[in-house]
């Protein structure tokens, strides 16, 4: 392992919870989690203490906590800042997926730091880490065109094209777990950069 990157403790993917949200590009997030659970051949479960789903996975470098708050986006931070706490995780060490309006279906990005783009789920994560210091995975879901539809895109079900972008996104950056829970940040980065 590295010593340039803080070993990743807690991955979280944003969203919101319940049937009506299930499919929509909001949630790409969870569907981002859902798929790495299941990879790990483990699926996430109701758990009160993280107000959301939670798993543990298993790695070569130690456990991972997987979480998907169940609190709605906009209060995400009320899930994640209480099990970062609870396990002395940092926020270098939190991942956080979610959906990204700046970026094309079909696009994967892993960056550390930043502001919150206007995403409520990260402003209340930014809050409730009290640091804007934890990676995000971005998960391309492209942009409406006017600022005025943003809120009822995000909340809508993709075009079925759209829908194979960002699940073949959501497969590669799965992939680049391996590279990433191994430390080697910029190689996973380089991966997951280049298509």
């Amino acid at each position: 392992m590295t010593n340039e990157h803080a070993p990743i403790r807690l991955i979280v993917g944003l969203g919101n919870p319940g049937d009506k949200y299930a499919g929509t590009r909001h949630n790409a997030g969870y569907w981002f989690v859902d798929e790495l659970a299941r990879r790990h051949g483990t699926s996430l479960r109701a758990d009160a203490r993280s107000r959301g789903e939670a798993a543990r996975l298993e790695t070569a470098g130690g456990p991972v906590h997987v979480l998907k708050p169940s609190t709605y986006m906009n209060r995400s931070g009320q899930s994640i800042g209480p099990v970062a706490g609870f396990y002395k995780i940092p926020a270098e060490s939190v991942l956080v997926a979610h959906d990204e309006l700046d970026l094309p279906p079909g696009t994967v990005r892993v960056k550390r730091g930043g502001g919150h783009g206007g995403h409520n789920g990260l402003r209340d994560t930014v809050q409730a880490l009290g640091s804007r210091d934890f990676y995000r995975l971005r998960l391309g879901i492209g942009h409406p065109g006017h600022s005025d539809d943003v809120v009822p895109y995000v909340l809508s079900r993709p075009s079925p094209d759209d829908r194979r972008a960002i699940e073949d996104a959501v497969d590669r950056a799965v992939e680049a777990m391996t590279l990433i829970l191994d430390g080697q940040m910029d190689k996973a980065m380089q991966q997951l950069h280049t298509r």
